[in-house]
């Protein structure tokens, strides 16, 4: 007899008989595979467009600065012989200015100050493999004249090639075109030009830096990356070194969006990953001992240990294998929702999920089922036909008595008592259904704690600017008109962004916001850009006048700036110049210098910038020409928002000013993080409610003979409902008293997580966000998660009649 065909009927019969235990499989290894797919391929998805583009520029690992005053351009280039330098291009001149778009193809904004940008002075870079940093040019040409320069379109207005650029920085405010776009993936600059054109523009008025590039020996880690720093800064003189970057530190910007995903979801795979290994190898055993007399039949009609152990191995891998298959195209879907918009932060293609994390991930699910089912499959294997069938139709003898003695003592109805007993008579299936639940609670309650602290995220920091109600000033040019020209007159059109304030202006707004009924308080905010030790590029600082406090932005550690010469700091500020609370950096801007003392981080999740808050009178050594461009505006208990807006514009509609509703603007980012989380977290509870459903359905089908006693002494169908539901029911409370302190462990730890992923540190009150009574919900939700599920068997064991549960026995 050929066994093959019998065998795969058996197999066949079983999945179709226990639909139950196939759904659980099945969806168990979904969740656990979707979670997986979307975690690995965050990580491995996300990079590889960096790392593509990294690999064919051959981009530089580490770039820096120098001061060219102190080291000269011999020096730096023998410092590409240093032990852990296998390449080095440079020196480069380099100058940090600030471009305003004067010209060009219609329809640029003309006028417009851009940020400040890394200009390089550099020639073409050849393909050769020998050179560093070949920077792609997107559009256009490389510049070549004294006239033309190169731009990196990140994070500027679309379509400036063509646009005519002022720099008024320089002597002259010489103008460029802009004959190019390009990208450098190292993000060595951010506009190139003609070498012997940077060294004609800048004069002394501006600090002359030279730029290296290098690729190390070793630099796949940041102490790799920090020994070859070391390496390249011995012997230099103080202060020749003004600022690093690290190619990691580029990748990880890049990156920002998609990792702040991985830390939850990945723990998201871990439990789903756990919860198959368990559920499954309580399936397997259940269906074992639920079916162990139709294994010895099927034994004694020829089948071997080893084809009854794989049948009930298969019967598990059919279920799984749809689960895995779906699992994957969710994955897959899920991870095109948070990679949909990253294709710029790239500067390349779209990421997606590499082919192999399916295969990968699809191949290693099916290996955990298959060795999670093996050992019960081989117990039941290995047993004798002739035990397999005495066993199967033996009433197995009751344990737990004494549980049962001392529950009826307790002062319940006797359907209660015998419920909350029953799980000592099996504790090894009362453990699994413990499990379940346990699995569930952690989910949920790391769940709530994730979206408890997504909603204060958002709450706190969907707004630009502090106050309900905030004043924009788009002020006039600060110099005279012409000789012979006629004054502006208060009426004359706002001026476009970027020029310097008439400070007139903000005194009179100032004013009329004070005379203003319902103003309770308000302050001013100016912007600017300035330069510290260690930071490659600009740092932005914002200067407030009066008192801030009551407007300030969440803190790390630390407290708000008091007064002049302190200063708060975003965590990517103090991670590149190593600072802490209590030090003092020294910001710079055109040559000139001042001092501020660092007391507080705050909490900032704009990864595009580096930021400094002080007060307006720290600054005032520096010729900043700060421009009041803001007012935030608090207002008094019961004032009318749309009342108080509508008036002040028009007091105000003399000035240059628009009066807004400081309204919160809803995040995508944490939407689609909110939805994933939702998704996430009710599969898991659907997972562990049909682990209890499993589970309880086992059970009361070995106990038919116990509920037709119990029902021919009299038990009506609501007492056993009751008593199977009680069950459950005190499994689940336990269960969950130890679920929910794992969960809240687990959000403690995962948070910090996040906010290291997104490059910022996590405030306190974003990780304390579960009290006593949530606490205590959380637990009545593992109750909930238990009873539903044992709800449908409860319902079955009432409904069945004792005449028919005694006769089946």
């Amino acid at each position: 007899m050929n066994p093959a065909g019998p065998l795969a009927r058996v197999v066949l019969a079983g999945v179709g008989r226990r639909r139950a235990q196939a759904s659980v499989v099945a969806l168990t290894t979904l969740l656990a595979v979707t979670a997986s797919v979307l975690a690995l391929g965050l990580i491995a998805g996300s990079r590889a467009p960096f790392d593509r583009a990294f690999a064919a520029q051959h981009g530089a690992h580490l770039t820096v600065q120098f001061d060219a005053t102190k080291v000269t351009a011999a020096r730096l280039a023998a410092t590409g012989s240093a032990a852990p330098v296998a390449q080095a291009a440079g020196p480069f001149p380099v100058a940090e200015l600030r471009p305003r778009i004067v010209g060009g193809p219609p329809g640029l904004p003309v006028g417009l100050g851009l940020p400040s940008l890394t200009v390089v002075g550099r020639n073409q870079p050849d393909s050769g493999p020998d050179s560093i940093d070949q920077v792609a040019v997107i559009e256009g040409r490389w510049a070549t004249n004294r006239g033309e320069i190169v731009l990196d379109p990140d994070s500027l207005p679309p379509s400036l090639l063509g646009a005519r650029l002022q720099l008024p920085d320089l002597p002259g405010a010489p103008v460029l075109t802009v004959v190019g776009l390009a990208h450098s993936a190292g993000g060595s600059a951010r506009a190139w030009v003609a070498p012997d054109a940077l060294a004609a523009f800048v004069s002394r008025d501006v600090p002359a830096g030279l730029q290296m590039l290098y690729r190390l020996t070793a630099a796949g880690t940041e102490n790799a990356i920090d020994s070859g720093r070391a390496a390249i800064s011995a012997g230099m003189p103080a202060g020749a070194v003004t600022g690093t970057r690290s190619y990691l530190d580029v990748r990880a910007g890049a990156l920002v969006r998609t990792a702040v995903f991985t830390p939850f979801v990945a723990a998201f795979g871990v439990l789903g990953l756990a919860m198959s290994v368990l559920i499954v190898g309580t399936v397997v055993a259940g269906g074992v001992g639920a079916t162990i007399w139709r294994t010895g039949v099927l034994r004694s009609l020829g089948l071997t240990p080893a084809q009854a152990a794989g049948a009930h191995v298969a019967q598990v891998l059919v279920p799984a294998t749809g689960g895995v298959g779906l699992g994957i195209l969710c994955g897959n879907l899920l991870a095109m929702v948070v990679f949909d918009g990253s294709a710029a932060a790239y500067g390349a293609v779209a990421p997606s999920v590499p082919l192999w994390v399916d295969a990968a991930v699809g191949a290693g699910a099916l290996a955990l089922v298959a060795v999670a089912a093996l050992l019960p499959a081989l117990h039941a294997g290995r047993r004798s036909p002739v035990d397999a069938m005495r066993l199967g139709r033996v009433p197995r003898p009751g344990r737990g008595r004494w549980a049962g003695r001392l529950a009826a003592r307790l002062p319940l109805p006797r359907p209660l008592s015998l419920g909350l007993a029953h799980p000592f008579a099996r504790p090894a299936r009362s453990g699994v259904l413990a499990v379940a639940v346990g699995f569930g609670a952690l989910g949920v309650s790391f769940a709530v704690g994730l979206a408890s602290t997504l909603d204060s995220i958002a709450a706190d920091n969907s707004r630009d600017e502090a106050g309900e109600v905030v004043v924009s000033t788009h002020v006039r040019v600060a110099h005279g008109p012409k000789s012979g020209a006629a004054a502006p007159g208060p009426a004359q059109a706002p001026v476009a962004a970027g020029e310097v304030a008439d400070a007139g202006d903000a005194a009179d707004v100032a004013k009329v916001i004070a005379a203003q009924p319902g103003t309770a308080r308000f302050f001013t905010s100016a912007h600017a850009e300035v330069y510290a030790l260690g930071i490659v590029g600009p740092v932005t600082v914002t200067a407030h006048t009066s008192d801030s406090s009551w407007g300030a932005r969440p803190m790390i550690s630390g407290d708000w700036f008091r007064g002049p010469g302190e200063a708060v700091a975003d965590t990517r500020f103090l991670d590149e110049t190593g600072a802490g609370i209590g030090d003092t950096v020294t910001v710079t801007d055109h040559g000139v210098s001042v001092a501020l003392r660092i007391v507080g981080e705050v909490f900032d999740l704009d990864d595009d910038t580096v930021d400094l808050a002080t007060d307006e009178t720290s600054l005032r050594g520096l010729d900043l020409g700060l421009a009041v461009d803001s007012f935030s505006i608090d207002l008094r208990p019961g004032t009318d928002l749309v009342r108080y807006v509508d008036t002040l514009q028009d007091a105000l509609a003399s000035h240059p000013a628009v009066v807004r509703a400081n309204l919160e603007e809803g995040s995508e980012v944490i939407a689609v993080m909110d939805a994933l989380i939702a998704s996430l977290t009710l599969l898991l509870v659907v997972v562990a409610g049909l682990g209890v459903l499993n589970t309880v359905v086992l059970d009361t089908r070995e106990r038919v003979h116990d509920l037709g006693v119990v029902k021919a002494v009299g038990m009506t169908p609501r007492q056993v409902l009751a008593m199977v539901l009680t069950s459950a029911g005190g499994i689940g409370v336990c269960a969950a008293a130890m679920g929910v302190p794992a969960g809240v462990a687990l959000h403690h730890r995962v948070v910090p997580l996040m906010g290291t992923a997104a490059r910022t540190g996590m405030p306190r009150a974003y990780i304390d966000v579960y009290g006593p009574v949530a606490a205590a919900l959380l637990v009545l939700g593992g109750l909930l998660i238990a009873v539903l599920g044992a709800l449908v068997p409860a319902g079955w064991a009432a409904g069945t009649r004792a005449t028919t549960a005694l006769r089946a026995e």
